[in-house]
Parts: structure tokens; sequence; C-alpha cells
């Protein structure tokens, strides 16, 4: 059996037809501690939301993407100094600058569908 990870959820929303949203969901169905993350929003499926990358604190299993790559060009530092275990691009997400700066930092990452992952057991 795999163990409870914290994942943080970059993007997440509350609108229930999203990837992102349903990724909260299905991560917390599967018992994983879960840390959305939107710049705006209070909660989303009953946890409080973490408005930037710099405002977590303790370490993070999993970090997977749902903004765009002109979004994350910005958020590049504050990611890598997060060190997550692994970073999940979602697909839309992949941006070659962020990860070659994974790279270089020795964070591992993978182009994937967190949602797929986890209804497969391979999360």
């Amino acid at each position: 059996m795999k163990t409870q990870q914290t994942v943080a959820v970059l993007g997440a929303s509350q609108k229930p037809d999203r990837y992102s949203n349903r990724a909260v969901r299905l991560l917390l169905e599967k018992g994983h501690h879960v840390i959305p993350l939107h710049p705006k929003l209070e909660t989303i499926e009953g946890l409080n939301v973490v408005h930037g990358l710099s405002d977590i604190t303790g370490p993070v299993d999993t970090l997977t993407l749902y903004v765009g790559p002109d979004r994350l060009g910005d958020m590049t530092e504050d990611i890598v100094r997060l060190k997550p275990g692994r970073v999940i691009f979602n697909p839309g997400t992949e941006s070659l600058s962020l990860q070659s700066r994974l790279r270089e930092a020795g964070i591992p990452y993978l182009e994937a569908c967190t949602l797929v992952m986890l209804q497969t057991n391979q999360f």
C-alpha cells in the first residue's frame, strides 16, 4: 500500500468541472494531505487555500501543476526553493525552461496526468 503524501496543487480551482478540482477531490479520497494553491481563493473543497508557493511550510512530496507555461516562468524560483520530491506537469502545463531549471536543481519531474496516475495506482 502506498503511503500518504503531501501534495500541493498549483492552480487549484473551486469549480467542480475543472481538472485541478477533480485532482484535489481524488487526492483527498485516496488519503493524501492536499495543499491547494490559488492567489485569491480562501477555501477549496473545505481546505484552506495557500496563496503562494513561498507560503508553504513543511515538505511537499509532489507538486502537481495546473497552470499554463506562460504563468510558470514567474514561479520557477519559488518552485525550486520549495524543493518538492517531484513535479508533475499535467497536459498543457509543459515548460521547457522550468524543466531545465528543475534538472539543474536535481528535482525530478514527469509529464503525466495526476488523475490518470491516481486512478491507475501509479501515483
